[in-house]
């Protein structure tokens, strides 16, 4: 337990500081539940010895879904998408949706294209709704306003996540940063998507209208399409929720996983945070925990409405305890606590939650450069849908140089011509090298660092 214990004062300056910016009360109720389990030393980490792995899980592929049933869930389902993000591990100041993905087309851009094929190819409404958060709302809602269809059923296209104080490490009081002000504030993790949904009306909303399903998903998360054989299947179990797993490999060993609770049961939920650090082994090993979360969840509107109804806004999901400096720029500012929840793990407050294994196609995320030369490259397809796909049986590795490639910026700037990709097995690039031409990258090919600029050669291999 820390030794410099919080006081109430330490929480009455925090949610007097959430009160004086509008916070409402859900927010405020929410952030006081974390904040006394971190002042009393709740950790949220889920030692190796209270779990058991999760081992059979139900394929998509062997699931036989009625045509007719499918698209009658799919008629009563709504999608989320999760765009709180900045991306700035990629040196973007702004929604990571905003960045250019395809043919000059952005996350935003292909996430409404899917939507509105889908609705008109089934025939369906299926409102589409981001979670902004209030870095990313303004400029969010600008680009949406070249989509004036995209808004159906009288709803709002976004809602959004509130903000609450980061806490000082040394004293859990808010912590004060006058050089930035807006950094002394984060938003509480994409758990609170559920709470938000409740406050904001959004959820009694949907249900007067007729929704019973919801999907969500990470904005940066292109393969998350609209699909009635998921509708359907979900449908037709009957669960409160499930959540859309992969077969691990080596590359996913950091992704959080599906286990099974030994206490109850129970399925959960385990990332990286919530490990103790001497089992990190276990953690990461792929043939132990063999399912990878994708973080594509479904849901039935009804029972979240009446789970919160039971428990208020406080849904039970475990604490993650997020420790940075107030400043993520500068490691010499004061180390701060982001009190946060992650939305799939609630799987746990749902008795009776499913999973389902999904193709790989379902979760391309773009967390780095290298995942977006994969997805701007010949790799990847751009479908009449509007969906990313790949007909390769694996994906080249990509291992760009941090130093020259890292932002978008210096990306951009370097890689003037996506490479030829489909032939490759891997590119690791060190130094600083030019795509200024065509380039075919065959087999396991790399670029060594000879400290000058260079020019790719127009076969690499």
């Amino acid at each position: 337990m820390n030794d410099t214990r919080p006081t109430e004062p330490g929480l009455a300056q925090a949610l007097e500081k959430m009160r004086a910016a509008g916070a409402d009360d859900a927010a405020r109720t929410v952030f006081a539940h974390y904040y006394r389990l971190a002042a009393t030393g709740e950790t949220g980490l889920i030692p190796e010895e209270t779990i058991s792995p999760l081992t059979d899980v139900e394929r998509l592929a062997d699931v036989d879904v009625d045509e007719t049933q499918a698209h009658d869930a799919l008629a009563q389902t709504v999608m989320i998408k999760l765009n709180g993000g900045l991306g700035t591990s990629m040196g973007l100041d702004r929604a990571k949706t905003l960045l250019p993905v395809r043919d000059g087309q952005t996350f935003l851009d292909l996430i409404v294209a899917q939507v509105r094929h889908a609705r008109e190819r089934y025939d369906v409404r299926l409102p589409l709704l981001f979670m902004n958060s209030f870095r990313t709302r303004a400029d969010t809602l600008t680009h949406l306003e070249r989509y004036p269809d995209l808004a159906a059923d009288g709803l709002p296209v976004d809602f959004l996540q509130s903000a609450e104080p980061k806490i000082r490490v040394d004293g859990l009081v808010p912590v004060t940063w006058p050089a930035d002000p807006t950094l002394e504030w984060c938003p509480p993790g994409h758990g609170e998507v559920y709470t938000r949904l409740a406050s904001s009306g959004v959820l009694d909303a949907l249900l007067e209208r007729g929704y019973r399903y919801l999907t969500i998903a990470n904005g940066d998360n292109l393969g998350a399409a609209p699909d009635p054989r998921l509708a359907g299947w979900f449908a037709a179990t009957d669960a409160p929720y499930a959540a859309e797993v992969c077969l691990r490999t080596a590359n996913d060993r950091k992704g959080g996983h599906l286990a099974v609770r030994r206490s109850d049961g129970q399925l959960i939920l385990r990332d990286t945070a919530q490990t103790p650090a001497d089992q990190m082994h276990y953690f990461t090993d792929e043939h132990r925990h063999r399912y990878f979360h994708c973080n594509n969840l479904w849901l039935d509107l009804q029972r979240l409405h009446d789970r919160l109804s039971q428990s208020g806004p406080v849904l039970g999901l475990p604490l993650i305890r997020n420790e940075k400096t107030v400043d993520p720029t500068d490691p010499t500012s004061p180390r701060t606590l982001q009190l946060e929840t992650a939305m799939g793990a609630a799987i746990e407050v749902f008795p009776g939650a499913r999973a389902i294994v999904v193709e790989r196609g379902r979760f391309l995320p773009v967390k780095t450069t290298n995942e977006l030369m994969l997805l701007r490259s010949d790799v990847f397809t751009l479908t009449e849908d509007a969906r990313l796909v790949t007909d390769l049986p694996k994906l080249p590795g990509i291992d760009l140089d941090p130093r020259h490639y890292k932002t978008i910026n210096q990306f951009d700037e370097r890689v003037q011509i996506v490479p030829s990709l489909r032939d490759a097995r891997s590119l690791r690039v060190r130094g600083d090298w030019t795509f200024s031409h065509p380039v075919h990258v065959t087999g396991d090919a790399t670029l060594e660092d000879n400290g000058q600029q260079q020019s790719v050669p127009p076969d690499l291999h």
